[in-house]
């Protein structure tokens, strides 16, 4: 697994060694051992797994309390994937990291805790999964609204489609954050 810091240290894009011939491809997505050696966690306990269509934006969501460490992937399609510090003591509290995923690129994306996850479909469909290091606890999500002026996320889209939920999501000024 080759690990690369993006422009936020914790935030990191994990890329499997991939094997292939004229069969097609193997890879490892995940190995206890491996994540553990390269300093990832490695005790996730729940798998989520999404179909989208085109422009369906997803997010960004967090839990105040259980919070979820986060390691993303794309088993179809392409998504824009961003990741905002929500932790109030973080030398980069509110920074945003942005980064396309794709089946055909194979990359996965880590996601501590304390941070709201999102995500754009920019294929005519995508399958996400992702693995979370706690349960679902809808009584502590919370939702940042999407288009935040004070975020400034660059999406590739004016218009997307988002759920009843995702549409009342609160600027990072409102919204009750971690410390």
């Amino acid at each position: 697994m080759k690990v690369t810091a993006t422009g936020h240290p914790d935030v990191l894009i994990v890329e499997p060694r991939i094997f292939t011939d004229n069969r097609g491809a193997f890879f490892e997505a995940y190995n206890e051992a491996t994540f553990s050696k390269i300093g990832l966690p490695n005790a996730f306990v729940q798998d989520n797994q999404s179909t989208s269509k085109k422009d369906v934006l997803r997010g960004l969501h967090y839990q105040i309390r259980h919070p979820q460490g986060k390691l993303i992937r794309v088993l179809r399609g392409e998504i824009f994937d961003v990741a905002v510090d929500c932790r109030r003591k973080s030398a980069r509290f509110r920074q945003v990291v942005c980064v396309e995923l794709s089946a055909e690129n194979r990359r996965m994306l880590w996601i501590p805790e304390g941070f709201a996850h999102g995500f754009l479909v920019l294929s005519d469909q995508a399958d996400v999964l992702y693995k979370t290091t706690d349960f679902y606890a809808p009584e502590h999500e919370r939702t940042l609204l999407w288009n935040d002026p004070g975020l400034a996320i660059p999406w590739p889209t004016a218009q997307p489609i988002l759920s009843a939920k995702d549409q009342q999501g609160l600027p990072l000024s409102k919204a009750e954050l971690f410390e």
